[in-house]
């Protein structure tokens, strides 16, 4: 399933990332810029996501996000995957 000018990336954030509202920034800047996928924190204190679309809305949301002065993103790391069928953008 290759849909033209999409891509789906498996993003890690580090720092202080959670408990400051990334989730919810997330979630409110992917629906605004119509990307879907998922995000959730995990137990080492990063965050995990999920998010397909065209890489300049991606990125665009990744710098929406860092934005808060709350969140202070440490490191990101970034993986592209294969795309997926999935509607929306979920808080798991």
């Amino acid at each position: 399933m290759e849909e033209q000018g999409k891509n789906r990336y498996h993003i890690l954030f580090y720092g202080q990332v959670q408990g400051v509202g990334f989730r919810y920034r997330a979630y409110h800047a992917a629906a605004a810029l119509g990307l879907t996928g998922w995000v959730k924190n995990l137990w080492d204190e990063s965050v995990e996501m999920e998010i397909q679309g065209d890489t300049e809305s991606i990125l665009r949301m990744v710098h929406q996000i860092g934005k808060s002065e709350y969140i202070g993103i440490r490191d990101v790391k970034w993986k592209k995957i294969p795309l997926e069928n999935d509607s929306g953008f979920h808080i798991r």
